[in-house]
């Protein structure tokens, strides 16, 4: 019977964000800018929000792969597929910057409504707007704790009830205990049998760029 070279888990998104703030998983040079629009991030987290499944990620616990800017990989998890939801994630809920595809630092702001339980991208109405949480990294990155949150938005809105108002945002808070897949390719693997395994997700539609992944491992193989 084969044996399976990868493995499939399933992790939190705040465990995600970990990762990302410690840069426990990286992206190496091969990985595209960041091509999503702001409506497709606003799409992803209410997809979150609702508990809607939102792909998987795939990584590779490898550490000699080249990185953006030359330097080399000494962390836990190399991303191979799952860039975009893994820099939304960044942008909508911890409020970093992104690289666009015109190589230009963005930020994307995503806003949502307690009341009618959406999301939107902000705008400067949504900023002057009391009845939006204009900015979701201000909930996520918030140390005042959930109560003082609620508080805060119950005070812009004097009509707002109060008890409501704390199950949605509470709501929107969980969404840092839904799970993202997240399939981690086997650490003996090697960069040959890695090739194959993104030649053919390009064969079946999901699309990594081939050569350009090859150019980065040779590229790191030359610099042991």
């Amino acid at each position: 019977m084969p044996i399976s070279r990868y493995s499939l888990h399933q992790y939190s998104v705040d465990t995600l964000l970990n990762w990302i703030r410690t840069e426990e998983i990286v992206i190496p040079e091969i990985q595209r800018p960041f091509v999503w629009s702001p409506n497709k991030v606003r799409d992803f987290i209410d997809s979150l929000y609702h508990g809607y499944p939102v792909g998987y990620l795939i990584t590779w616990p490898k550490s000699d792969v080249s990185l953006r800017g030359g330097e080399s990989s000494n962390r836990e998890r190399v991303l191979i597929d799952g860039q975009q939801r893994t820099m939304a994630l960044r942008a909508a809920l911890l409020g970093k910057e992104v690289l666009t595809k015109k190589y230009r630092e963005q930020r994307i702001q995503i806003a949502f409504h307690p009341s009618k339980e959406s999301f939107a991208v902000t705008t400067n109405a949504i900023r002057n707007d009391p009845e939006w949480i204009a900015d979701l990294s201000t909930v996520f990155n918030s140390n005042s704790g959930l109560l003082r949150l609620v508080d805060e938005y119950c005070e812009r809105n004097d009509e707002a009830d109060r008890y409501e108002m704390g199950e949605r945002i509470g709501r929107l808070h969980e969404i840092r205990n839904n799970s993202l897949g997240v399939i981690e390719l086997d650490a003996d693997i090697d960069i040959d049998t890695v090739m194959e395994i993104v030649d053919r997700m390009n064969r079946t539609g999901v699309h990594l760029h081939t050569a350009d992944f090859i150019r980065s491992m040779m590229a790191a193989n030359d610099s042991l």
